[in-house]
């Protein structure tokens, strides 16, 4: 029965959220050279996941990588449109702050202050309505309509040599959730009952 518990637990948090409070967005994305525009046989593989909390106003970044023909120079978010091509940077310039340079593999974590112009690259920040608050709706959209990527460049692959495209993560309905508590706490019950029966028989 014990198991059931954190899970019971984190379903009793979801369902009590105050409603409206904004809930951090996960994206996930599998960086390969594959993936570039145009496609490279590079051996590198990364992956990085992103986290926007639009009520905190910050966006995590976290990447690893490693395998990389080329040492790296800089990496970002492109935006806006069909991955499938190469798109405008949409994150900090000439790279995330902290990305490590003149490597082939590491790791990377860095939490942005979305309420910073310099968060965004300049002509992002100007093009999507020149405030940090648009900008920051407009990351967001553009990113759960799956239209950006994370990438990696590297001295062998100034345009990238690396890249994925940043996909929402699904999360499951409060209903869902709230229908999980119920199903689990009438497993406790039921586990109970046995647990009594067996002592008593």
């Amino acid at each position: 029965m014990w198991k059931f518990v954190p899970v019971m637990f984190a379903a009793m948090l979801a369902i009590a959220s105050p409603p409206g409070q904004a809930t951090p967005v996960i994206f996930e994305a599998t960086l390969l050279g594959s993936s570039e525009v145009p496609a490279n046989a590079s051996p590198g593989t990364g992956f990085a996941t992103v986290i926007l909390d639009t009520g905190a106003h910050t966006m995590d970044v976290d990447v690893i990588f490693s395998g990389l023909l080329g040492s790296t120079t800089a990496s970002h978010i492109h935006c806006c449109g069909s991955p499938s091509v190469n798109l405008p940077v949409a994150t900090q310039l000439p790279t995330f702050l902290g990305f490590p340079s003149g490597v082939t593999s590491g790791s990377y974590s860095h939490l942005f202050d979305m309420t910073l112009a310099t968060s965004y690259s300049p002509s992002f920040f100007s093009g999507h309505g020149g405030t940090a608050a648009s900008a920051e709706l407009a990351l967001l959209t553009e990113m759960t309509a799956g239209n950006t990527y994370l990438n990696i460049h590297t001295q062998m692959f100034p345009g990238g040599e690396i890249r994925g495209t940043l996909i929402q993560q699904t999360v499951p309905e409060p209903s869902t959730l709230a229908l999980l508590g119920l199903s689990v706490a009438a497993l406790g019950v039921a586990s109970r009952r046995r647990m009594g029966a067996e002592l008593t028989a």
